[in-house]
Protein backbone atom coordinates (compact mmCIF):
# COMPACT_ATOMS: atom_id res chain seq x y z
CA UNK A 1 0.00 0.00 0.00
CA UNK A 2 2.75 2.32 0.63
CA UNK A 3 4.79 1.82 -2.28
CA UNK A 4 1.40 2.32 -4.54
CA UNK A 5 1.06 5.17 -2.49
CA UNK A 6 4.39 6.78 -2.99
CA UNK A 7 4.47 5.94 -7.26
CA UNK A 8 0.91 7.99 -7.13
CA UNK A 9 3.01 10.57 -5.32
CA UNK A 10 5.71 10.56 -7.95
CA UNK A 11 2.87 10.86 -10.60
CA UNK A 12 1.21 13.94 -9.18
CA UNK A 13 4.52 15.36 -8.63
CA UNK A 14 5.97 14.77 -12.44
CA UNK A 15 2.14 16.23 -13.24
CA UNK A 16 2.79 19.26 -11.43
CA UNK A 17 6.38 19.77 -12.76
CA UNK A 18 5.38 19.11 -15.94
CA UNK A 19 2.49 21.79 -16.09
CA UNK A 20 4.62 24.40 -14.23
CA UNK A 21 7.47 23.98 -16.76
CA UNK A 22 5.30 22.83 -20.23
CA UNK A 23 5.24 26.76 -21.19
CA UNK A 24 8.79 28.23 -20.10
CA UNK A 25 9.94 25.59 -22.30
CA UNK A 26 7.76 25.65 -25.41
CA UNK A 27 9.01 29.87 -24.84
CA UNK A 28 12.67 28.88 -24.84
CA UNK A 29 12.56 26.49 -27.80
CA UNK A 30 10.43 28.77 -30.08
CA UNK A 31 13.04 32.00 -28.80
CA UNK A 32 15.39 29.78 -31.36
CA UNK A 33 12.82 29.76 -34.49
CA UNK A 34 13.84 31.38 -37.47
CA UNK A 35 10.37 31.78 -38.56
CA UNK A 36 9.85 34.64 -36.15
CA UNK A 37 6.40 32.64 -34.90
CA UNK A 38 5.13 30.30 -31.81
CA UNK A 39 4.18 27.38 -34.25
CA UNK A 40 6.31 25.71 -37.08
CA UNK A 41 9.91 25.24 -35.80
CA UNK A 42 11.84 26.46 -39.10
CA UNK A 43 15.34 26.84 -38.83
CA UNK A 44 17.58 27.23 -35.70
CA UNK A 45 18.69 31.17 -35.10
CA UNK A 46 20.11 33.66 -32.60
CA UNK A 47 18.71 36.57 -34.21
CA UNK A 48 16.43 37.00 -31.62
CA UNK A 49 18.68 36.96 -28.68
CA UNK A 50 21.04 39.08 -31.56
CA UNK A 51 18.03 41.80 -31.52
CA UNK A 52 18.16 41.57 -27.65
CA UNK A 53 21.54 42.79 -26.89
CA UNK A 54 21.26 45.52 -29.81
CA UNK A 55 18.48 47.40 -28.09
CA UNK A 56 19.84 49.88 -25.96
CA UNK A 57 16.68 51.00 -24.70
CA UNK A 58 16.05 47.34 -23.59
CA UNK A 59 19.17 46.96 -22.04
CA UNK A 60 19.03 50.41 -19.80
CA UNK A 61 15.64 49.27 -18.69
CA UNK A 62 17.29 45.89 -17.45
CA UNK A 63 19.73 47.46 -15.45
CA UNK A 64 16.93 50.00 -13.71
CA UNK A 65 15.18 46.46 -12.96
CA UNK A 66 18.49 45.62 -11.26
CA UNK A 67 19.44 48.15 -9.41
CA UNK A 68 15.90 48.52 -8.12
CA UNK A 69 15.88 44.79 -7.05
CA UNK A 70 19.43 45.16 -5.57
CA UNK A 71 18.73 48.14 -3.86
CA UNK A 72 15.04 47.02 -2.69
CA UNK A 73 16.71 43.90 -1.14
CA UNK A 74 19.62 45.06 0.41
CA UNK A 75 17.29 47.76 2.43
CA UNK A 76 14.31 45.89 3.37
CA UNK A 77 16.52 42.79 4.26
CA UNK A 78 18.06 45.36 6.91
CA UNK A 79 15.04 46.53 7.71
CA UNK A 80 13.44 43.13 7.97
CA UNK A 81 16.13 41.91 10.52
CA UNK A 82 15.46 44.65 12.70
CA UNK A 83 11.79 44.54 12.08
CA UNK A 84 11.93 40.83 14.09
CA UNK A 85 14.25 41.55 16.28
CA UNK A 86 11.79 44.20 17.58
CA UNK A 87 8.70 41.80 16.73
CA UNK A 88 10.92 38.58 18.93
CA UNK A 89 11.41 41.41 21.87
CA UNK A 90 7.27 42.04 22.57
CA UNK A 91 6.89 39.87 25.50
CA UNK A 92 3.18 39.83 25.42
CA UNK A 93 1.98 37.24 22.91
CA UNK A 94 -1.24 39.51 22.17
CA UNK A 95 0.98 42.51 21.32
CA UNK A 96 2.88 40.27 19.49
CA UNK A 97 0.33 38.69 17.32
CA UNK A 98 -0.77 42.51 16.52
CA UNK A 99 2.36 43.08 14.90
CA UNK A 100 2.83 40.10 12.61
CA UNK A 101 -0.73 40.62 11.78
CA UNK A 102 -0.15 44.05 10.25
CA UNK A 103 3.54 43.06 9.01
CA UNK A 104 1.19 39.95 6.79
CA UNK A 105 -1.35 42.83 5.33
CA UNK A 106 1.16 43.72 2.89
CA UNK A 107 1.37 39.89 1.67
CA UNK A 108 -2.06 39.24 1.90
CA UNK A 109 -3.59 41.94 0.33
CA UNK A 110 -4.06 41.96 -3.19
CA UNK A 111 -1.05 43.89 -5.57
CA UNK A 112 -3.43 46.20 -7.39
CA UNK A 113 -4.50 47.73 -4.36
CA UNK A 114 -1.14 48.03 -3.00
CA UNK A 115 -0.14 49.68 -6.04
CA UNK A 116 -3.28 51.99 -6.15
CA UNK A 117 -2.48 52.66 -2.79
CA UNK A 118 0.81 54.05 -3.33
CA UNK A 119 -0.15 56.01 -5.94
CA UNK A 120 -2.24 57.88 -4.16
CA UNK A 121 0.04 58.17 -1.48
CA UNK A 122 2.98 59.48 -3.64
CA UNK A 123 0.91 62.29 -5.16
CA UNK A 124 -0.54 63.83 -1.79
CA UNK A 125 3.12 63.63 -1.46
CA UNK A 126 3.94 65.44 -4.20
CA UNK A 127 6.82 62.52 -5.17
CA UNK A 128 7.42 62.33 -8.57
CA UNK A 129 6.96 58.78 -10.04
CA UNK A 130 9.80 57.07 -11.07
CA UNK A 131 12.89 55.70 -9.62
CA UNK A 132 12.24 56.90 -5.94
CA UNK A 133 8.38 55.75 -5.68
CA UNK A 134 9.59 52.43 -7.07
CA UNK A 135 12.17 51.80 -5.01
CA UNK A 136 10.21 52.75 -2.02
CA UNK A 137 6.85 50.57 -3.02
CA UNK A 138 9.52 47.51 -3.35
CA UNK A 139 11.25 48.46 0.00
CA UNK A 140 7.47 48.41 1.22
CA UNK A 141 6.34 44.91 -0.12
CA UNK A 142 9.56 43.58 0.69
CA UNK A 143 10.36 43.57 4.33
CA UNK A 144 7.58 41.97 5.58
CA UNK A 145 8.85 38.96 3.58
CA UNK A 146 12.06 39.40 5.19
CA UNK A 147 10.51 39.33 8.72
CA UNK A 148 8.70 35.91 7.87
CA UNK A 149 12.25 34.52 6.65
CA UNK A 150 14.17 35.70 9.63
CA UNK A 151 11.24 35.33 12.55
CA UNK A 152 11.05 31.18 12.66
CA UNK A 153 15.06 31.64 12.76
CA UNK A 154 14.79 33.61 15.37
CA UNK A 155 12.87 31.92 17.45
CA UNK A 156 14.67 28.61 17.49
CA UNK A 157 17.72 30.42 18.86
CA UNK A 158 18.09 29.26 22.49
CA UNK A 159 18.26 32.38 24.94
CA UNK A 160 21.38 30.70 26.87
CA UNK A 161 23.30 31.57 23.58
CA UNK A 162 22.81 35.16 24.74
CA UNK A 163 23.14 34.62 28.02
CA UNK A 164 26.53 32.98 27.62
CA UNK A 165 27.79 35.81 25.36
CA UNK A 166 26.47 38.23 27.97
CA UNK A 167 28.38 36.38 31.10
CA UNK A 168 31.40 36.38 28.74
CA UNK A 169 31.44 39.84 28.21
CA UNK A 170 29.98 40.45 25.20
CA UNK A 171 28.52 43.97 24.67
CA UNK A 172 25.13 44.54 23.59
CA UNK A 173 26.51 45.20 19.83
CA UNK A 174 28.84 42.09 20.24
CA UNK A 175 26.01 39.88 21.06
CA UNK A 176 24.00 41.15 17.83
CA UNK A 177 26.98 40.94 15.43
CA UNK A 178 28.89 37.91 16.53
CA UNK A 179 25.69 35.49 17.76
CA UNK A 180 22.42 36.56 16.72
CA UNK A 181 23.48 37.68 12.92
CA UNK A 182 25.81 35.11 12.29
CA UNK A 183 22.81 32.51 13.84
CA UNK A 184 20.12 34.03 11.58
CA UNK A 185 22.76 34.01 8.45
CA UNK A 186 20.40 31.11 6.95
CA UNK A 187 17.13 33.41 7.47
CA UNK A 188 18.56 36.80 5.93
CA UNK A 189 20.04 35.13 3.22
CA UNK A 190 16.66 33.29 2.33
CA UNK A 191 15.00 36.68 3.39
CA UNK A 192 17.42 38.58 0.55
CA UNK A 193 16.77 36.31 -2.06
CA UNK A 194 13.05 36.28 -1.66
CA UNK A 195 12.87 39.98 -1.94
CA UNK A 196 15.46 39.92 -4.93
CA UNK A 197 12.82 37.69 -6.60
CA UNK A 198 9.55 39.69 -5.68
CA UNK A 199 11.26 42.67 -6.83
CA UNK A 200 12.15 40.99 -10.22
CA UNK A 201 9.05 39.88 -11.12
CA UNK A 202 6.69 41.88 -9.66
CA UNK A 203 4.20 43.90 -12.32
CA UNK A 204 1.27 44.85 -10.39
CA UNK A 205 2.43 47.52 -7.92
CA UNK A 206 5.31 48.71 -10.19
CA UNK A 207 2.49 49.74 -13.05
CA UNK A 208 1.03 51.69 -10.57
CA UNK A 209 4.26 53.68 -9.27
CA UNK A 210 6.37 53.87 -13.01
CA UNK A 211 6.58 57.03 -14.45
CA UNK A 212 7.44 58.78 -18.19
CA UNK A 213 10.40 57.72 -18.59
CA UNK A 214 11.55 55.27 -16.57
CA UNK A 215 10.04 51.59 -16.63
CA UNK A 216 11.24 48.04 -15.29
CA UNK A 217 11.51 44.91 -17.28
CA UNK A 218 8.25 43.26 -16.13
CA UNK A 219 5.97 46.47 -17.29
CA UNK A 220 8.00 46.52 -20.34
CA UNK A 221 7.52 43.27 -21.26
CA UNK A 222 4.12 43.76 -20.81
CA UNK A 223 3.47 46.94 -22.90
CA UNK A 224 5.25 44.55 -25.70
CA UNK A 225 3.16 41.61 -25.48
CA UNK A 226 0.30 43.70 -25.48
CA UNK A 227 1.56 44.95 -29.32
CA UNK A 228 1.94 40.82 -30.35
CA UNK A 229 3.78 38.03 -29.41
CA UNK A 230 7.38 38.81 -30.42
CA UNK A 231 10.41 36.29 -30.62
CA UNK A 232 12.21 39.05 -28.91
CA UNK A 233 10.63 38.60 -25.92
CA UNK A 234 10.94 34.84 -25.95
CA UNK A 235 14.45 35.17 -25.69
CA UNK A 236 13.73 38.28 -23.17
CA UNK A 237 12.00 36.06 -20.90
CA UNK A 238 14.16 32.93 -21.48
CA UNK A 239 17.33 34.99 -20.65
CA UNK A 240 15.63 35.96 -17.28
CA UNK A 241 14.90 32.62 -16.50
CA UNK A 242 18.30 31.19 -16.78
CA UNK A 243 19.37 34.14 -15.04
CA UNK A 244 16.43 33.81 -11.86
CA UNK A 245 17.99 29.83 -11.95
CA UNK A 246 21.83 30.82 -11.61
CA UNK A 247 20.79 33.13 -8.27
CA UNK A 248 18.73 29.89 -7.06
CA UNK A 249 21.32 27.12 -7.39
CA UNK A 250 24.42 30.13 -6.00
CA UNK A 251 22.03 30.42 -3.18
CA UNK A 252 21.59 26.43 -3.02
CA UNK A 253 25.29 25.92 -3.34
CA UNK A 254 26.43 28.52 -1.04
CA UNK A 255 24.13 27.23 1.56
CA UNK A 256 24.99 23.67 1.29
CA UNK A 257 28.90 24.72 1.56
CA UNK A 258 28.17 26.32 4.61
CA UNK A 259 26.49 23.25 6.06
CA UNK A 260 29.01 21.02 4.85
CA UNK A 261 31.56 23.85 6.80
CA UNK A 262 29.86 23.49 9.48
CA UNK A 263 29.27 19.29 9.65
CA UNK A 264 33.37 19.47 9.03
CA UNK A 265 34.00 21.14 11.87
CA UNK A 266 32.06 19.44 14.07
CA UNK A 267 29.08 21.74 14.58
CA UNK A 268 25.81 20.59 15.57
CA UNK A 269 22.95 22.10 13.50
CA UNK A 270 20.24 24.19 15.42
Amino acid sequence: MKMKNGKLANVYLVAVFVILYAPILYLMYYSFNSAGTMHGFENFTLEWYEEVFQDTRLLIIVLNTVVIALLSSAISTILGVIGALAIQRVRKIRQRNSLLAMNNVLIVSPDVIIGASFLIFFTMLGIQLGFTSVLLSHIAFSVPIVVLMVLPKLQEMSPTLIDAARDLGASGWGVLTKVIIPFLRPGIFAGFFMALTYSLDDFAVTFFVTGNGYTTLSVEIYSRARQGISPSINALSTLIFLFTITLVLGYYFLTRRGDNRKTKWGVVQP
